[in-house]
C-alpha cells in the first residue's frame, strides 16, 4: 500500500513556551541584580536616608559603594535588555548600546575615583573628597549609560516574533 499522508515540512515549528521558558528567568535575575544595585547606590549617594550616615563628607568608601551600586545597575539593565533580543537579529544601534553603557562607566568609575587616582584636587595626603567636579563627571557617566541602555531597547521588540 502507498502512504496518502501529506509530506510534511523537516524544520521544527518555533515553540514560544519554549523560548518563554528561557527568557523569564533571565529577566527575573536582571531585575533583582538591578534593584539590589539601585539600593547599594541609593547607601553609597544618600547614606542618611537610611540612618548610617556617619560623616559630613563624602569619603572614599561612600564613592566606591555607590560606584559598586552603579555597576551592579548596569550589569543587571545589560542582561535583562540583551535578554529582550534573544531570537531576533540585534541592530547595529543595540550594539552600541551595551560599548556606550561600558564607555559611561569608565567615565563614571575614573570621575568619582579621580582623588584617588591622582587626578582630583585632592591628592593623596589629603582625604578623597567628592567635589563638584566630581559629582560633574560622574553625571556625564551616567548620562552616557543612560544613552547606551536606549540604544539597547528593541523598539521592534514584537514585530519579529512568532
Amino acid at each position: 500500500m502507498i502512504n496518502k499522508e501529506p509530506l510534511s515540512a523537516s524544520t521544527p515549528v518555533e515553540n514560544n513556551s519554549r523560548m518563554e521558558d528561557l527568557i523569564t528567568p533571565r529577566i527575573r535575575i536582571s531585575l533583582v541584580i538591578t534593584l539590589v544595585g539601585l539600593f547599594i547606590f541609593a547607601v553609597g549617594a544618600k547614606p542618611g536616608l537610611f540612618g548610617w550616615d556617619r560623616s559630613l563628607v563624602v569619603g572614599f568608601v561612600q564613592i566606591a559603594v555607590f560606584l559598586i551600586g552603579l555597576v551592579l545597575i548596569c550589569l543587571g539593565g545589560y542582561i535583562g535588555l540583551h535578554t529582550l533580543w534573544w531570537g531576533n537579529e540585534r541592530t547595529i544601534l543595540s550594539d552600541i548600546g551595551p560599548r556606550l553603557v561600558g564607555t559611561g562607566l569608565v567615565i563614571a568609575i575614573f570621575a568619582g575615583l579621580a582623588d584617588v587616582f591622582g587626578m582630583g584636587s585632592h591628592t593623596f595626603p589629603l582625604v578623597p573628597y567628592f567635589g563638584p567636579w566630581q559629582a560633574t563627571g560622574v553625571l556625564i557617566g551616567q548620562g552616557v549609560i543612560a544613552l547606551g541602555f536606549l540604544l539597547m531597547i528593541p523598539f521592534n521588540f514584537h514585530s519579529n516574533r512568532r
